[in-house]
């Protein structure tokens, strides 16, 4: 019986079950609000969001973003709760139109380039990596409760642009709890001399 390494294909067994657990573990992207991201600098507008899929379409050549007048690029992503963001996958584009680094800001809504000058909350230098399996791991510490994030390419691997097929996003997500909640002041025997005028009083205030 042939063991791991003795010959390709051997392994298959373990590979399918690491694809699944990728799969899984990259689902992020169900938790995007895919209407409201924004992709800055893109060639084709709408093509940014496209590339948040599922770690299974990673190779799908046909749905990328490439960049416009420099390689840069910039994703606004919201979600629709709050993420612990824990890593992320970033298959870029063949011969040197690769993003070399990327540099990741938290609960910063509509950013702009002009915006990138501040320091992010991480910075990371990527690798060329063609397949899509490269994991790279976030400061949990720094990312553990965010509704937001942001994401500056700000260069490649040399080229005059910047190619992406797939960003992947895995953590934990959870339901916002955006609903109002009601504080009222109540009398346990109430005075018709205290009501000549008004009702009584209620403030409201939205939990974030």
């Amino acid at each position: 019986m042939a063991r791991c390494g003795d010959h390709d294909g051997c392994c298959d067994g373990e590979s399918h079950t690491k694809n699944i657990d990728l799969g899984f573990k990259y689902s992020l992207y169900m938790r995007i609000d895919k209407e409201n991201v924004e992709c800055l600098n893109e060639s084709v507008e709408g093509a940014g969001k496209k590339i948040f899929k599922a770690w299974e379409e990673r190779k799908d050549n046909s749905k990328y973003v490439e960049s416009d007048v420099d390689e840069e690029l910039l994703f606004n992503i919201p979600f629709t709760g709050n993420v612990k963001l824990k890593g992320f996958i970033v298959r870029g584009g063949m011969e040197n139109t690769h993003p070399s680094i990327v540099r990741l800001f938290k609960d910063k809504p509509n950013m702009t380039f002009d915006d990138t000058s501040a320091k992010a909350d991480q910075e990371i230098e990527l690798v060329q990596d063609n397949e899509g399996t490269v994991e790279y791991p976030t400061k949990v510490v720094h990312f553990s409760s965010i509704h937001h994030l942001s994401l500056h390419f700000p260069k490649n691997f040399g080229a005059s642009k910047s190619v992406i097929y797939y960003i992947g996003l895995s953590g934990e997500w959870t339901p916002a709890h955006r609903h109002g909640v009601t504080i009222c002041t109540y009398e346990a025997v109430p005075s018709i001399s205290d009501h000549k005028t008004s009702t009584l009083d209620s403030v409201s205030r939205e939990i974030q």
